[in-house]
C-alpha cells in the first residue's frame, strides 16, 4: 500500500490498516524515526492494556545475575 503526504504534510492511513488496527478520529500515535523509516504506534489506553501479560513467565525472563531486585 502507498500514501502520499500533502501540502500540508498530512499523510492518510489507508482503510483496510485502520479497520485492522481498530484505529479512531483523533487517536494520538507516537511517531519513531529510526534508519530513515517512519514507525506509527497508536497510544493505548491503560484499560486496553490490561491483561495484556497474563499468563507470561517470568520466572527464567533473566538470568538471576541479571535480576533487579
Amino acid at each position: 500500500m502507498q500514501t502520499t503526504i500533502s501540502s500540508k504534510y498530512q499523510v492518510v492511513i489507508p482503510k483496510p490498516v485502520r479497520e485492522h488496527l481498530n484505529l479512531k478520529p483523533k487517536q494520538k500515535l507516537t511517531v519513531i524515526e529510526k534508519d530513515k523509516m517512519l514507525i506509527l504506534i497508536p497510544h493505548a489506553s491503560l484499560d486496553e492494556l490490561r491483561g495484556i501479560a497474563s499468563g507470561a513467565r517470568t520466572a527464567d525472563y533473566r538470568e538471576k545475575k541479571d535480576q533487579v531486585i
